[in-house]
């Protein structure tokens, strides 16, 4: 028994210490966000056992939970970079398979038909406004599109965004306009969301569905335009991490050393 005990033992510390080197990886992948293993026992044993007489059998992995918590902002200089000072997601969509993702990389740019994308073409999602640039009640968020030119035909200069989200065009006739507001999505329990790469999130049952609101708006943090938050990876905390899952890792190689030790002199023994 004591073998298989062990052996568990061996699988958690290997899964640790793949969690924590896939930490280190992404340390400087903007927008990241760190994970941690959660073990529990094992326990063998019936109503009828005497409580005083229950041994564990090792341990599992009962989940690998994420922190979404904020990590560093660096500042770009680029309008189009965007940091959540808070929290929220931002939303956004594939123009050729229609999927949503979420993401806290606010990297985007904008493209040459005037959609607002990251570096893969996800189109970032933002709310309709009327004239007066309020949010239209209860409309679903659209694709973040820059009219190239403007009702008087002059051409687009450039594109901000500022702290509520606004997202404004500039024009040659020194015009200006409000396209939408910056999206947030919030869920019930981002912990359940889906990990897909590219530091992008898919909505799934555990997470529940995206609710969305404008920047500054009930929990949703503010925009920080051009700065980008980092990593939320502690370099020096993972590495003690590293340190005690590796001492965690021999000691198991080592109780199945010895282990196998004592079965040699039993058998010994008998012959």
């Amino acid at each position: 028994m004591s073998f298989y005990t062990s052996l568990n033992g061996l699988k958690n510390a290997q899964t640790e210490l793949s969690v924590i080197s896939n930490n280190l990886a992404n340390a400087e992948s903007t927008g990241f966000k760190k994970s941690r293993v959660n073990f529990a026992d094992i326990v063998s044993g019936t109503a009828s056992t005497n409580p005083r007489m229950t041994k564990g059998i090792g341990s599992t992995v009962q989940s690998i939970d994420q922190d979404f918590a904020l990590g560093p902002i660096q500042q770009t200089g680029s309008a189009l970079d965007l940091a959540i000072n808070g929290e929220g997601f931002f939303a956004k969509v594939s123009p050729v398979s229609g999927k949503t993702f979420y993401t806290r990389n606010g990297n985007f740019s904008m493209e040459g038909a005037g959609y607002i994308a990251d570096s893969t073409g996800n189109r970032l999602q933002v709310l309709p406004v009327n004239a007066a640039g309020a949010v239209i009640p209860n409309a679903p968020p659209v694709d973040a599109q820059v009219p190239l030119t403007n009702a008087a035909g002059s051409e687009f200069l450039n594109a901000t965004i500022q702290p509520d989200g606004s997202l404004y065009a500039a024009y040659a006739d020194g015009s200006t306009q409000v396209v939408g507001k910056v999206a947030l999505a919030s869920f019930v329990a981002p912990g359940g969301l889906l990990q897909v790469g590219a530091q992008n999130w898919q909505a799934t049952g555990i997470s529940g569905a995206a609710t969305y609101g404008e920047p500054g708006a009930s929990r949703f943090g503010t925009l920080l335009s051009g700065n980008l938050e980092q990593s939320n990876v502690d370099i020096a905390e993972e590495m003690v991490g590293l340190i005690t899952a590796q001492r965690y890792f021999q000691a198991n190689a080592k109780a199945i050393d010895t282990a196998t030790q004592l079965s040699q002199t039993i058998i010994n023994l008998r012959s």
